[in-house]
């Protein structure tokens, strides 16, 4: 059987997309700019958000002392000897806020990127409030003529949950970002969090639906995990009742169903995390992102089922 996205797998999956708009395996390269965040700084608050543990996710290249080319040239002899599969890659500015400088350094760090010849295009990851028509354009330039994709960390859909979290933006401002980046006809990806404190099953499930009346090109599920030296933690530490942390086959079971539910045109990138051990509060599942998704299609192919079967465009 043959969804509308084009191939027999039962959700849209980003992957598929990359593989043939370029023809092959594209991998990223994950950069770490020196960039920091506005809930930070102390402009608009100090601290940042209490699940936030960059180092949980930088591969050992990725270091904000390295100059943007160094940590190119590393990463892709790092997957050239892992993978050896990819053909060319996206340069990925993931830790923390990438658009919160100056439009003339952005130029400068992403020129950089791009000088590489294997570097295909930008995953640009960053909040909603860091972004203006001004960067918002200059993207658009370089779309012109490189892969380049805004992911927005969103991570929740109810201002309650994002005050909680110390999130420093609301829902609102993020819909409106996501709104003038499509404008420009630019990709846009959001990242949500399942689990964060107080947000009960129900209203999981019914995010859904508010997810798939935006915009979004591309979506990341990541199940809550809980790092050590963060304020969540500490939270956690005091308030265990407050978390909804899944077990992996329980997670499966909600990934799928929650799928049913959201608009079959969003592609989905991930449906979970992945972080080294040696970072987690709360117990880590003892399988690789690969077996999770594995497990998850051979759920939905259990129960005859697919992204958006239950999916209702009001």
């Amino acid at each position: 059987m043959r969804y509308m996205w084009g191939n027999s797998r039962r959700f849209n999956s980003y992957s598929n997309y990359l593989k043939k708009r370029f023809g092959n395996r594209v991998q990223k390269v994950s950069i770490d700019a020196g960039f920091t965040c506005p809930n930070r700084d102390g402009s608009f608050g100090t601290g940042g958000c209490t699940f936030c543990s960059n180092d949980a996710f930088n591969p050992s290249y990725c270091v904000a002392e390295k100059p943007v080319e160094q940590q190119i040239r590393e990463g892709i002899e790092f997957h050239e000897n892992r993978y050896k599969r990819a053909a060319s890659y996206l340069a990925y500015f993931q830790a923390y806020s990438n658009t919160y400088a100056g439009l003339d350094e952005l130029k400068q760090l992403y020129g950089q990127a791009l000088e590489n010849d294997k570097i295909a295009g930008l995953v640009i990851g960053t909040r909603p409030d860091c972004i203006d028509e001004y960067k918002l354009d200059y993207f658009r330039e370089l779309a012109e003529h490189h892969y380049i994709i805004i992911e927005y960390g969103i991570e929740s859909c109810y201002n309650k949950t994002l005050e909680k979290i110390n999130r420093g933006h609301s829902f609102e401002i993020a819909v409106e970002a996501v709104r003038k980046t499509v404008e420009r006809e630019l990709m846009t990806g959001a990242h949500f969090i399942f689990g964060l404190p107080g947000e009960t099953n129900e209203e999981l499930l019914a995010t859904a639906g508010i997810i798939s009346m935006l915009p979004l090109d591309s979506v990341k599920f990541h199940q809550l995990q809980i790092f050590n030296d963060t304020a969540m933690a500490e939270e956690y530490k005091h308030f265990p009742e407050r978390f909804k942390l899944f077990g992996v086959d329980e997670y499966i079971d909600f990934m799928v169903t929650y799928l049913e539910r959201l608009n079959p045109a969003i592609m989905v990138e991930r449906i979970a995390s992945e972080s080294p051990p040696r970072f987690n509060v709360n117990t880590v599942w003892d399988l690789r992102y690969d077996q999770v998704l594995l497990k998850m299609e051979q759920k939905m192919e259990e129960r005859d089922t697919w992204q958006g079967r239950l999916f209702h465009k009001n």
